[in-house]
């Protein structure tokens, strides 16, 4: 990858403006817990992964500058910024994991100097980074032994490098299993076109094969056998296996099971939620209405029209073929498998 979607550099954090893409790459700077909560709220960054080590930073810049005397009062102070950081996107399991870390990191390190607490805080947040980028490609690289050789794969939203904080899940399996791979479909992800504006853009700049395609034209594709496989990421995982991922994806999974293709979610252990029974306890995050009534400044439609846009859907476990992880590969995901697989944590 050409471009870092999240850095450290210069004692701020600094991440790719995702709005922008693909007709500008431009960094944007966070140096508060508010600033991260910004750009997770208005999707500066986004990505179940890449929020995660958004999230991280985030607890990091909230105490930076805490005037805490004690491990206890330094403790206090984490303990608000989470809460904070919590309210950005509710979906999204590695955001709350990441945060979840952070403040065990401070638990784990009690009589420590506040000076030195900060210091841990700041590692641990470079460690997220670090971690998930080498947790990607081991995903990809588990997945592509899936992939068939000259395959036509379809995938939806975006689930590449700019997702994660580099590489993918979903395009990390694309990207390993690239020889292989004849071409790749993009929806557009309609309402706000991450499968047009970042998946087309990132597969296209990596030399693979791709196309776009409306969202609704994915299942005639798959009626005329032009789909050998359909591989998505995820934003939260149950532990039963049932996945939240961009709405639109339960849509291609039943169109999937109705014509036998199999279906591939690739996320890391991190987004899944072991509290969570099945799909339909995770929290779908309700968008403004405005994203699908307009494109850019334009009104597409009827400016006092109703709109219901949540954010996310739920796929059963038992449309899915597998669920890839850095863990290995859940092939027919159930809560025995799952929790055999992640639950050893």
């Amino acid at each position: 990858m050409k471009y870092d979607t999240i850095r450290w550099k210069n004692d701020k954090v600094e991440m790719i403006d995702q709005r922008l893409l693909p007709a500008k790459t431009t960094y944007v700077s966070c140096r508060t817990d508010k600033d991260i909560y910004s750009a997770i709220k208005t999707m500066i960054i986004r990505g179940a992964p890449a929020i995660g080590v958004a999230g991280a930073y985030g607890v990091y810049l909230g105490v930076r500058r805490s005037r805490a005397k004690d491990w206890k009062g330094l403790k206090k102070d984490v303990d608000k910024t989470v809460k904070y950081l919590a309210g950005s996107r509710p979906t999204a399991r590695n955001l709350f994991w990441a945060l979840e870390r952070m403040q065990g990191i401070v638990n784990d390190n009690k009589g420590r100097k506040v000076t030195e607490l900060k210091k841990i805080l700041l590692d641990e947040a470079h460690r997220v980074l670090a971690e998930d980028k080498k947790i990607c490609r081991v995903i990809g690289d588990n997945g592509a032994s899936l992939i068939p050789k000259g395959a036509n794969v379809l995938t939806h939203c975006n689930a590449g490098a700019l997702a994660t904080g580099g590489y993918g899940t979903a395009l990390g399996v694309i990207f390993s299993a690239r020889r292989k791979i004849k071409r790749v479909y993009a929806d557009e992800t309609r309402p706000r076109l991450q499968g047009a504006r970042l998946t087309a853009w990132e597969l296209a700049a990596e030399g693979i094969p791709v196309t776009l395609i409306c969202d609704n034209m994915a299942a005639s594709l798959m009626a005329k056998k032009e789909i050998d496989a359909i591989i998505v990421g995820a934003d939260r995982i149950a532990s039963n296996g049932d996945t939240a991922n961009k709405i639109g994806t339960y849509n291609l999974a039943v169109a999937a099971h109705y014509h036998k293709i199999p279906f591939y979610v690739a996320a890391p252990a991190s987004t899944f939620d072991l509290s969570t029974s099945n799909g339909k306890k995770i929290p779908i995050e309700e968008r403004s209405g405005l994203e699908v009534k307009k494109i850019g400044a334009e009104y597409i439609a009827p400016k006092n029209i109703s709109v219901i846009n949540p954010a996310f859907d739920v796929t059963p476990a038992k449309l899915i073929t597998a669920i890839i992880t850095e863990k290995g590969i859940i092939r027919k995901p159930n809560r025995k498998k799952v929790l055999g697989a992640i639950g050893g944590d």
